[in-house]
C-alpha cells in the first residue's frame, strides 16, 4: 500500500448536498438541550432521567417536551449522519483513485483519532463526549461492515432492533412487575457528579473515569449506535441523502411512522416525570428501555423529515437560500466544531468547577440558555461561512487523517463524483 491516501481534497461547495448539513445543523440544537440537563447539578436527578423534579409549570412544560422531542433522539441522529459520511468519504476516495486499501487505512485513521479528541474533550470539558463513542463504533464496523453487501447491512441491523426490542419488552414486563420501594442506584447522578465538583483536577478525573464506560456503552453495547451506523450505511449507498427526491416515498413514511412511534413512546416517561402520571421508584427506572428503543425511530424519522424539507427547498428554483438556512447549513459542515464549542460555552460557565451558574438554573433556563449556546454557534458557523473559512476541529481531524507524501499536493475535484459500483462489496 502506498504512503498516501489523500488523493483528493476537501468537499467544495458545489458539491455538498443540503440535507446531511442541514440534518447536521439542527441536531447540533438537539444535542444542546439534551446535554445541559446534566449540567443542573445543584438539585437530585431523577430515577429514569437527568431531570431534576420540577419546580414550576414552565419547569414541567420544559422537561415534557425535552424527554418526548429530544431526549434519547439526538445521538441515533449523530450516528446515522456518521455512518453515512464515512461511506461518503469512501466513496469519493475511491472514485478519485484510492484503492480499497487506502481507504481502509483513512477511515481507520480518522476513527482513531476521534478517539483521541474525545479523551481530550472529556478530560478538559464534558464527561458525555460523544466523540470516543463513535469512533470506537466506527472503527469496529468499518472493519466488519463497511465493504458487505445490502442484505448483511439490513439483517444486522434487524437483528440489532429485534434486541433492542426486546430488551424494551422484557422492561415493560420488570415495569408491571416491578415492586414498591427504591431500586438499585441507576448512576444517573454518579455520572455527573463532576459537574458538581469544585475542584478543577477532581472534576477532570471523574470524568476521565466515566468516559470509558460512556464510550463502550453508548458506541458499542447500546445497539443503537451500531444499527444507526448500519442503516446509514445502505442509505449512503443510494444517496436517499443527497437525492431525497428519487426516495420520497421511503422518506414520508419514515418520517411519519418514526416521529409517531418516538413520541408515542416516550410518553410514559415524560407523564412520569412530570407527576402526571404516578409510578415508583423502580417502576421508572423499567422505562427507560422502552425510551432508548423508541429513540431509534424517531432518529430515522427526523433525519427523513429533514431530508424532505431539503428536497423541499431544492424545488424553490430561481430563489436564493435565506440567512437562517445558510447559517444552519454552515453549522452544519463545521458540526465536529459546533459540538465542541458547545462544551466551551457551557462547562466553565455552568460546572461547579468553573462559574457554577448550572446550579442557580432549572429546567426552563437551561432550555433557554441551550438555545442561546446553539444560536451562538450558528452565528459563528455562518460568519466563518461567508469568511470562507472551514472550522478548525475539522481542519485539524483532516490534517492527522490524511497521509501524504512529501511535494505531493491533493488533487482537488470541482464535480462530485460517480456513486461507486456497488456489486464490488463482498459478501
Amino acid at each position: 500500500m502506498s504512503r498516501h491516501t489523500a488523493v483528493r481534497g476537501p468537499v467544495g461547495t458545489g458539491e455538498r448536498a443540503l440535507a446531511p448539513d442541514l440534518a447536521r445543523g439542527f441536531m447540533l440544537l438537539f444535542i444542546a438541550l439534551a446535554n445541559t440537563v446534566w449540567y443542573l447539578w445543584a438539585v437530585p436527578m431523577g430515577g429514569s432521567s437527568a431531570h431534576p423534579q420540577p419546580q414550576g409549570a414552565l419547569d414541567a412544560v420544559t422537561q415534557f417536551f425535552t424527554i418526548v422531542v429530544v431526549d434519547g433522539r439526538s445521538y441515533p441522529m449523530f450516528a446515522f449522519l456518521f455512518g453515512y459520511g464515512m461511506v461518503q468519504l469512501a466513496m469519493r476516495q475511491e472514485a478519485a483513485g484510492a484503492s480499497p486499501a487506502e481507504v481502509n487505512a483513512l477511515l481507520r485513521r480518522r476513527n482513531l483519532w476521534l478517539l483521541v479528541f474525545g479523551f481530550f474533550h472529556a478530560l478538559l470539558l464534558w464527561f458525555g463526549d460523544v466523540l470516543g463513542a463513535y469512533g470506537l463504533a466506527g472503527l469496529l464496523l468499518a472493519w466488519l461492515f463497511l465493504r458487505r453487501r445490502d442484505t448483511t447491512l439490513l439483517v444486522w441491523a434487524g437483528v440489532f432492533i429485534g434486541l433492542l426490542g426486546l430488551l424494551a419488552a422484557f422492561s415493560v414486563v420488570g415495569f408491571v412487575l416491578a415492586p414498591e420501594g427504591d431500586p438499585a442506584m441507576t448512576g444517573m447522578d454518579g455520572m455527573a457528579a463532576s459537574n458538581g465538583e469544585t475542584s478543577i483536577l477532581a472534576a477532570a478525573l471523574g470524568r476521565l473515569i466515566v468516559w470509558p464506560l460512556v464510550s463502550v456503552m453508548q458506541g458499542l453495547l447500546g445497539l443503537v449506535v451500531p444499527t444507526m451506523i448500519l442503516l446509514a450505511f445502505w442509505a449512503a449507498r443510494r444517496r436517499i441523502l443527497e437525492e431525497p427526491g428519487r426516495h420520497l416515498t421511503l422518506l414520508r413514511w419514515t418520517a411519519a411512522l418514526g416521529i409517531s412511534i418516538a413520541w408515542l413512546g416516550a410518553l410514559p416517561e415524560a407523564l412520569a416525570q412530570v407527576g402526571l402520571w404516578e409510578v415508583t421508584e423502580s417502576q421508572a427506572t423499567m422505562l427507560i428501555a422502552p425510551h432508548m428503543f423508541a429513540g431509534l425511530f424517531g432518529g430515522l424519522g427526523y433525519i427523513s423529515l429533514i431530508a424532505l424539507i431539503a428536497h423541499a427547498l431544492q424545488q424553490r428554483r430561481g430563489r436564493e437560500p435565506g440567512v437562517v438556512l445558510n447559517a444552519i447549513t454552515a453549522t452544519g459542515k463545521r458540526s465536529l466544531s459546533s459540538y465542541l464549542a458547545q462544551s466551551v460555552l457551557c462547562a466553565p460557565v455552568l460546572a461547579a468547577w468553573g462559574l457554577g451558574l448550572g446550579g442557580q438554573l432549572t429546567s426552563w433556563t437551561m432550555f433557554l440558555y441551550a438555545i442561546g449556546v446553539w444560536l451562538v454557534t450558528v452565528v459563528v458557523a455562518y460568519l466563518m461561512e461567508r469568511a470562507g473559512r472551514r472550522g478548525p476541529a475539522e481542519v485539524l481531524l483532516r490534517r492527522l487523517s490524511y497521509r501524504r507524501s512529501t511535494g505531493e499536493p491533493v488533487q482537488a475535484w470541482s464535480r462530485p463524483p460517480e456513486v461507486v459500483d456497488q456489486e464490488r462489496t463482498t459478501p
